[in-house]
């Protein structure tokens, strides 16, 4: 994206940026003062939902205090790519501004000193001086470097940026600002090509991984897209005619694609691209995210049936039992959010380890007989009684409530 001359002026008077200007000012308090705004100015790249707790301390030098990267490295890639300024920081250069001094016969008639006191100065040397004397110049003074990076940033000048890594020679950066150009390509296969090229650039091992993901997850997609677009416009699977898809499934996310393969393709072999099974080995997705992604989707098919065997387990003696990595309180709350029956949710009420929780969610959800009974096999006669004032009256619930209260096998504990 390129942008007219009047443009650059109006980035610049509106960038949350100070201009970065030469002035002569070489005392230390104007160093100082310049170096606070400097440092300050990153908080504005933040996002404001993040905890304070989160914010890295940073001294004057512009540097992190205590930080395990080093200064003007970049996040993780996920991270970078949300939020490429935040957390990026690089030292501040000792060497004064005033050194700019020995090149104004070569810039300045009266009207480039005047600019240069506008604050404008960045757009009016990147207008002016070769690329090589620009980037030599602003490698020494990494204030001003900064401003540029975030002017090239926003402004979409993706080769002069690149250019500029190139020099400096920060791989990391170089490679990423390479990866960001994927945004910019719709088409899914020659997205899918372009992701084949960052492949091998100079990532982190981590952010490599992740290259590699991307790229065989939107492989992945195409494929499936094709072939399930093909499956619902032949109009002979019952599972599209019933629940027509609202979207294409290239260019989700992960856990995105994973609840399509749930809810579409649940029972689909593990050698086939669009098993869950499978998605869930080859991107290594953890157990918890599979099982909470797997409920949300058959719960909202009402495919009971799915949602217990997801459950139960069997040991080597053949003996079942139900197990939820993701604890039956969350599994409750999901079936109750996808209008499960009153018998389905009382058994994995029941599951609850915890008390309170279990007669919380009883409670809750009107789970009548698990209330009566942990109330029953807890002694508490008074609790007992309270609940029985919320049941319907002449109900078989009123009636079970009686009998226990009745009994004279119970010693009530109050």
């Amino acid at each position: 994206m390129n942008r007219t001359k009047g443009d650059e002026e109006e980035y610049w008077n509106s960038s949350k940026f100070k201009a970065f200007t030469f002035d002569d000012e070489d005392d230390e308090l104007s160093q100082l003062k310049e170096s606070k705004r400097a440092v300050n100015s990153l908080r504005d790249f933040v996002d404001d939902d993040d905890d304070d707790d989160d914010l890295e301390r940073v001294s004057w030098s512009g540097e992190p205090v205590g930080s395990k990267t080093r200064p003007g490295s970049f996040q993780s890639l996920s991270d970078a790519l949300s939020d490429t300024s935040a957390k990026s920081y690089a030292p501040e250069l000792g060497r004064p501004k005033g050194e700019y001094r020995d090149y104004s016969n070569d810039w300045s008639p009266s009207d480039t000193v005047r600019r240069l006191r506008k604050g404008k100065v960045l757009i009016f040397l990147k207008r002016t001086l070769s690329k090589e004397i620009l980037f030599r110049e602003l490698e020494v003074r990494q204030v001003a470097l900064r401003h540029l990076i975030h002017f090239l940033k926003e402004i979409g000048d993706q080769k002069l940026l690149l250019d500029l890594f190139r020099f400096l020679d920060r791989t990391e950066e170089l490679a990423l600002t390479h990866y960001r150009e994927h945004l910019n390509i719709q088409d899914p296969e020659k997205r899918k090509e372009f992701l084949k090229t960052c492949i091998g650039l100079p990532f982190s091992a981590e952010d490599s991984a992740h290259i590699q993901d991307h790229y065989t997850l939107l492989e992945r997609q195409i494929i499936i897209e094709a072939n399930d677009r093909h499956l619902e416009s032949a109009g002979q699977t019952e599972i599209f005619r019933k629940h027509p898809r609202k979207a294409s499934i290239l260019n989700m996310p992960l856990v995105t694609t994973l609840f399509y393969s749930c809810f579409y393709h649940y029972t689909e072999a593990e050698g086939t691209f669009s098993s869950p099974v499978n998605l869930k080995k080859t991107f290594k997705i953890p157990e918890k995210q599979y099982v909470l992604t797997a409920l949300a989707a058959r719960a909202k098919l009402r495919a009971w049936h799915d949602v217990d065997a997801l459950f139960t387990t069997k040991n080597w003696l053949g003996y079942t039992k139900k197990r939820a990595p993701i604890g039956f309180h969350r599994v409750v709350e999901i079936l109750h959010k996808n209008s499960a029956p009153v018998q389905i949710l009382q058994e994995y009420v029941n599951l609850v380890e915890d008390v309170d929780t279990k007669l919380n969610l009883a409670t809750k959800f009107k789970c009548h007989d698990v209330v009566i009974d942990t109330c029953r096999d807890l002694k508490d006669r008074q609790q007992l009684l309270v609940y029985r004032s919320k049941v319907d009256k002449g109900s078989a619930e009123e009636e079970k409530i009686d009998t226990i209260l009745n009994s004279s096998q119970i010693r009530w504990k109050n």
